[in-house]
């Protein structure tokens, strides 16, 4: 380098005025880079800017991070169907309630347990449990083998038609169905043939409500039972045998056995037997006293 070369470039660097370096192609995403040449010749300034340019190329050259795929959520079907849940445990099964549980329950205790009763299949079809209706005092027990579908409907135990009979049969002897009347059936739950018709209990359905039954007449305190059909007396006593016109024994209970309030509706014939069966029921009770 001469020496006017020099001296001019040292002037320029003392006034503040450099060599002025530009990039010919703009790296993106960065401003255009200048680069001040420091004082000294053209080929010094050269010199001390290509490391700088090469940074800057370098840094172009190296692509950006590219962020991780979000991992993928699964969504409902579109239809709404709950078929993706079908891979997930079933819960486990109530527990049903002990015989001896029942047998230590109060009337409200008693009222839960066969509302959530899961003691034979009849809890899984039912559209409802039907309970005892009448007086929780009562020394008269009125028991048929099952509800119909008309007390299932009422949520009532001998309903419609038949239950209005059954409360002038009792009125004829002196009693009123809701003073000292107990009236309630072998099972709670409706049960129902394959084909929707009416059916009388199994002995299986009879043994899984038995203890139900059996707190219903340790509450009450009940001194006679009358049975209303063949089902309810061969359930209660647990015989097949006709019991009409006998007095049987449950425990120390006496038992008499008279027709269901449906049978007489469509036999007429068979309302004086029927009569002759309560004038026995009240004789027994009369004699108890």
């Amino acid at each position: 380098m001469n020496q006017s070369t020099g001296r001019s470039a040292v002037f320029l660097e003392e006034m503040g005025v450099g060599a002025l370096w530009r990039l010919r192609q703009p790296v993106a995403g960065l401003p255009d880079a200048e680069l001040a040449a420091p004082a000294g010749s053209e080929s010094d300034a050269a010199d001390v800017a290509a490391p700088a340019v090469a940074a800057v190329a370098a840094a172009a050259a190296v692509p950006a991070a590219t962020p991780a795929p979000a991992r993928p959520v699964a969504a409902a079907p579109p239809d709404g169907s709950t078929a993706w849940f079908d891979d997930a445990p079933a819960p486990p099964p109530p527990v049903p309630v002990s015989d001896q549980a029942i047998a230590a329950m109060d009337w409200n205790e008693l009222k839960t347990a066969i509302a959530k009763c899961t003691r034979c299949q009849l809890g899984s079809s039912r559209k409802g449990v039907v309970f005892g209706r009448g007086d929780r005092n009562a020394d008269w027990l009125v028991v048929g083998s099952g509800p119909n579908r008309a007390d299932e409907r009422d949520a009532q135990a001998l309903s419609g038609a038949a239950g209005k009979l059954l409360d002038n049969m009792l009125l004829a002897i002196g009693l009123q169905a809701d003073n000292n009347v107990y009236v309630t059936n072998l099972v709670k739950c409706r049960p129902g043939a394959a084909d929707g018709a009416e059916r009388a209990p199994t002995a299986e359905e009879n043994a899984a409500c038995r203890p139900f039954l059996e707190r219903e007449l340790a509450l009450t305190g009940g001194r006679i039972i009358l049975t209303i059909g063949q089902a309810a007396a061969g359930g209660l006593i647990r015989s097949p045998a006709a019991a009409r016109g006998t007095v049987r024994r449950l425990g120390g209970i006496p038992v008499v056995a008279t027709y269901h309030p449906e049978d007489m509706l469509r036999q007429s014939d068979t309302k004086a037997k029927a009569w002759g069966d309560l004038c026995l029921a009240k004789r027994t009770h009369a004699a108890a006293d």
